[in-house]
């Protein structure tokens, strides 16, 4: 301002002049994240798929997609290490939870940001997740079809809540006690399959936010919460056959195993 740098404070009277830098000079002025070689290798091995438009992912279980309270370390911060030489960061266009494990897409260029975040926001790409449940449901596939609402940190079936619908098929079953469900979200609610798979009596294994830790005491299993995004098909947004699918967490495979359960792809 006047040829001096201004304050944010800086309150303009009449006759100064403000100089704002160009587009291109504030872009070299931000500074490019920094992502250490370890996590740069980790995040690189987590795709699954790449092509000059997307990138999609496998992240672990326990990793944030973007930064909040708390959190040291999410996907956001590590796209910089992404690039595989393009110019542009790759762009979140969707979330999963932080718990939550599977596919993640990103797109590389502007274009595709739009297509594929309007895409999910509307509900027209299909995901499949694969979970794990203590208990099982009475029917052994068909939608879910309960209304939820934010009450607190969770989200609660009630009958004016906003609408819901999850189709569910169960893969395997141990009795009564333990399955294996493969379910798609028709809504895209926070937590919804996880609600929904406990309002039918099947708690996914570890969710300890819609069970409590009784319900898993009585099973020798992994702490990590056994919900998996495990298949997406995004053929009608990219123009061509597009099926992405990302293999199961090492704890996952080995609870399935030793629950004596049979995943079979189909």
């Amino acid at each position: 301002m006047d040829g001096k740098p201004a304050d944010a404070s800086t309150r303009l009277s009449a006759g100064q002049e403000l100089r704002i830098p160009p587009l291109d000079e504030q872009k070299a002025v931000k500074k490019e994240n920094y992502v250490s070689q370890t996590d740069e290798k980790r995040v690189k091995n987590m795709v699954v798929y790449k092509d000059d438009n997307i990138i999609v992912l496998n992240k672990p279980s326990g990793l944030a997609v973007q930064g909040g309270t708390g959190q040291t370390k999410h996907i956001d911060g590590l796209l910089d290490a992404l690039k595989f030489g393009k110019e542009e960061r790759p762009k979140l266009t969707h979330r999963i939870d932080k718990d939550t494990s599977g596919l993640l897409v990103l797109a590389r260029n502007r274009q595709y940001a739009l297509a594929l975040t309007k895409a999910f926001r509307e509900h027209k790409i299909k995901k499949t997740y694969l979970a794990l449940c203590v208990g099982c449901p009475k029917e052994m596939a068909g939608q879910i079809k309960a209304p939820l609402e934010k009450a607190g940190e969770k989200m609660v079936v009630v009958s004016d809540g906003q609408k819901a619908v999850t189709s569910y098929e169960v893969l395997d079953t141990v009795g009564t006690k333990f399955c294996l469900i493969k379910a798609s979200p028709l809504t895209g609610r926070t937590h919804q399959i996880r609600v929904h798979l406990a309002h039918l009596g099947a708690l996914i294994a570890g969710d300890t936010k819609y069970g409590s830790r009784d319900d898993f005491k009585q099973a020798d299993l992994s702490k990590h919460l056994h919900l998996h995004s495990y298949q997406i098909y995004l053929s009608e947004v990219m123009g061509k056959k597009i099926v992405v699918k990302a293999g199961l967490p090492d704890y996952f495979i080995k609870d399935i195993d030793s629950l004596g359960l049979t995943f079979k792809e189909k």
